[in-house]
């Protein structure tokens, strides 16, 4: 994404020709829609034509004009409300054929993951994960349910496991009082991204701990303090971001893990088993 893009379109305001000056002034008032629309759409919505709501992108310096609304994508994911992701939301979605766009795009989101992902990133977070001392994990808002998700695996496997509890930003520190450079610090966040996690893995990477990071880019502000960072789509479904593409790193990390550590995970999946039949846990009649 181009660093500070709205401010640039201010500052050159008065070097465009009278048609982006059009379409600046127009991004600079409403670009949580600019972004999700066509080149022909935000054209003829500033009476100018799409070939030069192109040229406007190339001025800036972008190398077309998806490039550009990728960087206002960007933009709008970090910087909107609730309310305007809804607003933009209803502009997105076909109201006639909800189910069939939502399954569509997250199948593309997964697709786009799986291509965009670093895997020595993917495979150095497993053995950190395999080796660690301690394994901590932190997700909170919307990032909780993946957290608990994830937590609730490991702790199948590992008897190391520590689930952070997002509730203050003080109480989040306090439990990473001891974290050191045998432990694992996995922290998970989405747009918008959750400043007690920033904090945390800013906290984790000063203490010498490994820090996986699983957010949505290269530009999310855990990436700066990760160790490996583990990049996901997730563009909006609605008033709140679709997850299911870091849902399936989950899956794929849990699937990866109890491979590296399958005879001690057999073997803890078995007492396992004995302990959920004798205390009658799972219903067993079908």
């Amino acid at each position: 994404m181009k660093q500070n893009l709205l401010q640039q379109m201010t500052a050159r305001m008065p070097e465009f020709s009278k048609g982006q000056r059009l379409i600046a002034q127009y991004i600079l008032n409403h670009y949580d829609r600019a972004a999700y629309m066509t080149a022909s759409r935000l054209g003829s919505l500033v009476a100018v034509s799409e070939s030069t709501v192109v040229r406007f992108a190339n001025e800036l310096g972008f190398a077309g004009y998806p490039e550009m609304q990728r960087a206002l994508q960007e933009l709008a994911k970090t910087n909107l409300t609730a309310a305007q992701r809804m607003q933009v939301a209803d502009n997105l979605l076909d109201k006639n054929n909800i189910l069939d766009h939502v399954l569509q795009a997250d199948a593309d989101k997964i697709r786009h993951t799986l291509d965009a992902i670093d895997r020595d990133a993917f495979y150095g977070a497993v053995e950190k994960i395999v080796a660690a001392r301690n394994i901590y994990i932190l997700g909170v808002r919307s990032s909780a349910a993946l957290a608990d998700f994830l937590t609730f695996n490991f702790r199948m496997m590992f008897d190391n496991v520590r689930a952070v509890e997002g509730t203050t930003g003080t109480e989040i520190f306090e439990q990473l009082l001891d974290i050191g450079p045998e432990d694992v610090f996995i922290a998970i966040s989405f747009p918008r991204y959750s400043k007690r996690t920033v904090r945390a893995v800013e906290f984790a990477h000063r203490a010498g701990a490994d820090v996986v990071a699983l957010t949505d880019s290269a530009t999310s502000p855990l990436a700066p303090e990760s160790d490996q960072l583990l990049t996901a789509r997730s563009d909006m479904a609605s008033f709140v971001d679709s997850l299911v593409a870091p849902l399936s790193i989950i899956n794929a990390m849990v699937a990866a893990v109890s491979m590296r550590k399958h005879d001690e995970v057999t073997d803890r999946l078995h007492r396992l088993e004995r302990i959920w039949d004798e205390y009658d846990v799972y219903d067993k009649n079908s």
